[in-house]
């Protein structure tokens, strides 16, 4: 093994060797945190603790991967193997399979995702008679959820008057049924959500101290990563495991505390030195990211914030000065505070051709096709996922009408069984079907049957490959007539190459590579480990909140106005608003070499013109650290752009008012325009109407007229129609690139 201590800085170096006992790793942004994790259970190896006595929980299953891949470099693969590294849930999850029947449960039991359980929910909603636009389901799942990870179980939540109250006050009575009803249907349906991952591992160690016991004595030493956004649930699973031994070692960084909005407790990190007294603690404040600048920047703004570890990150990456400096795509990032505002960023990027990619928009595992193939893997795995049963019972259509489905639902419920009791004791059970119906029933619960024994026998890729045939799914866009289902088809062979890679890439690490472990492992996919890496050079497009953990050499951060960042939803107290600082500090941290702060001076909102204030946040940073005129605090400025209704300027910094645009042309116009243009406004103002001439008709050098850009030349066509592109120099307007099918242009003159 090679010397890597030698590749530390001191306070990382210190952070790595010192693991006995409690640790506090507060890592500043870009300050080596992986690097650290990595090297401190290398060095655990190296000083022969079994991997398997050693526990790493992480946010995502791509952080994971990449440390355990970086381990197994140094240790080998054979070591690296038997470590317990994964995220909070698949980790809860792998101890939940082994544990399950103390909880009542099998070890098959099924993970429901978001979607699954919105569904649920909604379902629930509808059977009781409650009204959708009060009851919303998302609010109400959410509001379920954040009871879970403040570990209130459904019976807690119907016993306590303070809740039921409020509920009352809230016109939301019925929320504490809802939520009873739903934990009895995932029980029954032998199912946990992401959240009863965390509740049920803490009711397993709480009602069951000889299985904690086996666990404290097995982990002896404990890192988890990101601290500052684990939750209550979390947080308490964590000071239960390391209770014994107190080998514990968190790494994070109050200062990009940002989830608090889905349970994540600051104070997690803050109190550290109140669980664990004897604690240490080590600072990584050397950003290798960022340029000097940024970092003063970014620190200039959190030193505002009262809540915080203090520290001085510094960096000492000086700016490239280089007259040219030759950037990618995928180097330039437009970050945002809320989803909504990508629409005119992609608008625009699709006018310019500007290739991009919206992060975090809709997981393949998401799409209708593909959840309809995994119910029919998740009900052969487990007959009472009655979700995935009511998906697929008659999909494709096999003549099991809703009527039908209704009456088996209504049946189960009031007799407290299952569906699939149901279907196998048709002929016992008198349900009033016809004979027709029953043998629809019966070949439907024979399919599954057969499936159930292809999981046993074939590897995940072979028995996907038959499920997906004999279910019929393959046949219902084999001979894709449309667009959609082409891509549907497509989307299905992408699963299916999926699963093949999964078997060709199984190192064995827990028996066979069957479809039961593959689809453990799509359950607990995060949100991150959804955005492939595909076509990556591409400017990205995301929320602040979904880049954290990323960086580019390029930012631009927009929206910057009050009550859009700061948030008006989300600034209403001191705690809240220095939780939206956080979340600045986290866009403004992301920029290795550049970052353009801008903010619309007029905003659509409703339909309505609104006069919009920069945020306090910018006023925040020390203006050493920008290139602002003097006179940006004084007196509201107009900013120079290229007039499309985005309301974002387009230069990379802020400029005083533009000259009024009649009193000269473009230095871009030639001759035959400028003299055009001064005819017509010599001519008397007509109230024509403004037809545009057909798009096949225009050709390069003609002066054509734009409804709304006025006079302009088309100096060049590119391509040929319907998908031609015409670049035009405006008079005023300036350049645009125009698709001409869509620009409506008359012709003026040839």
């Amino acid at each position: 093994m090679h010397d890597y201590l030698k590749e530390l800085n001191e306070p990382q170096r210190e952070a790595v060797v010192n693991y006995n006992g409690a640790s506090l790793v507060i890592a500043g942004a870009g300050s080596g945190k992986t690097r650290v994790l990595t090297y401190r259970i290398t060095h655990l190896l190296a000083n022969n603790i079994p991997a398997y006595q050693i526990l790493a929980l992480t946010f995502t299953n791509k952080a994971a991967a990449e440390m355990k891949q970086r381990i197994a470099k140094m240790v080998g693969p054979e070591i690296a193997r038997n470590l317990w590294m994964g995220t909070f849930h698949s980790i809860f999850a792998r101890i939940l399979r082994f544990e399950s029947a103390h909880l009542g449960y099998t070890s098959n039991f099924t993970i429901y995702d978001a979607i699954d359980a919105k569904n649920l929910v909604k379902k629930i909603i509808k059977e009781l008679n409650l009204d959708d636009k009060i009851y919303k389901p998302s609010e109400i799942y959410g509001r379920i959820s954040s009871a879970k990870n403040n570990l209130i179980t459904a019976k807690a939540y119907s016993s306590n008057n303070q809740i039921l109250v409020q509920d009352q006050k809230n016109n939301k009575g019925r929320i504490s049924d809802i939520f009873t009803m739903y934990a009895n249907r995932c029980k029954k349906a032998d199912s946990m959500d992401f959240d009863d991952l965390l509740l049920n591992t803490n009711i397993l160690f709480r009602d069951f101290p000889d299985v904690l016991t086996k666990y404290q004595n097995m982990f002896k030493y404990i890192l988890v990563d990101e601290y500052q956004d684990t939750n209550f649930a979390q947080y308490l699973i964590v000071n239960k495991l390391a209770a014994k031994y107190q080998n514990i070692c968190v790494v994070g960084d109050d200062a990009q505390s940002i989830y608090g909005f889905r349970g994540a407790k600051i104070e997690n990190i803050l109190n550290f030195k109140n669980d664990y007294k004897e604690y240490k603690l080590y600072k990584l404040e050397q950003n290798y990211r960022s340029t000097q600048n940024i970092v003063n920047a970014a620190n200039s703004i959190i030193k505002q914030n009262k809540e915080q570890i203090p520290k001085k990150v510094y960096s000492k990456k000086e700016m490239d000065t280089s007259i040219e400096r030759n950037y990618d795509y995928k180097d330039f990032a437009v970050l945002y505070r809320t989803n909504a505002q990508s629409r005119n960023f992609e608008e625009a990027f699709l006018r310019y051709n500007i290739p991009y990619k919206v992060y975090g928009s809709i997981s393949f595992y998401q799409r209708k096709e593909i959840k309809d193939i995994l119910a029919y893997f998740r009900m052969a795995i487990n007959h009472k996922d009655e979700e995935s049963l009511t998906r697929v019972i008659n999909y494709p259509a096999r003549g099991i009408g809703q009527t039908t489905l209704t009456r088996l639902e209504e049946f189960a419920g009031a007799n407290d069984t299952h569906i699939w009791d149901l279907l196998e004791n048709l002929n016992k059970v008198n349900l009033g079907f016809n004979t027709g119906t029953n043998t629809k029933l019966e070949s439907f619960k024979n399919l599954i049957v057969r499936f159930s024994k292809l999981i046993e026998e074939k590897d995940a890729y072979e028995a996907a490959l038959t499920i997906a045939k004999e279910s019929g799914i393959i046949d219902e866009f084999k001979n894709a007539e449309t667009h959609e289902d082409q891509t549907r088809f497509e989307n299905l062979e992408e699963l299916l190459n999926g699963i093949k890679e999964f078997v060709d890439d199984y190192n064995g690490e827990e028996g066979a590579p069957t479809l039961t472990r593959f689809m453990e492992n799509v359950a607990l996919l995060t949100n991150q480990d959804n955005d492939k890496d595909d076509d990556f050079n591409k400017v990205t497009i995301m929320t602040i909140h979904s880049a954290k953990g990323l960086e580019f050499k390029f930012v631009f951060l927009v929206g910057l106005e009050e009550d859009l960042f700061p948030s008006n939803m989300s600034s209403s107290t001191q705690k809240e608003l220095e939780e939206e600082r956080r979340l600045f500090y986290v866009a403004l941290t992301r920029a290795e070499e550049t970052a353009v702060l801008s903010f619309a001076k007029e905003r659509y909102k409703w339909g309505t013109p609104t006069s919009c204030r920069p945020s306090r946040f910018i006023k925040e940073i020390d203006e050493q650290y920008l290139d602002l005129p003097d006179s940006f605090f004084e007196k509201p400025l107009s900013f120079v752009g290229n007039d499309d209704d985005f309301g974002f300027t387009t230069k990379p910094r802020f400029f005083k008012s533009k000259q009024n645009p009649t009193n000269g042309a473009s230095p871009l116009a030639s001759k035959k325009l400028i003299k055009l243009s001064q005819a017509q406004k010599q001519q008397p103002e007509q109230n024509e109407d403004f037809t545009p001439d057909d798009p096949s008709l225009i050709k390069e050098g003609m002066i054509v007229k734009h409804n709304k850009f006025g006079l302009g030349e088309i100096v060049k066509i590119e391509g040929s129609l319907p998908n031609s592109k015409a670049i035009v120099h405006f008079e005023t307007a300036g350049e645009k690139q125009l698709l001409l099918k869509f620009a409506k242009l008359q012709i003026v003159s040839d």
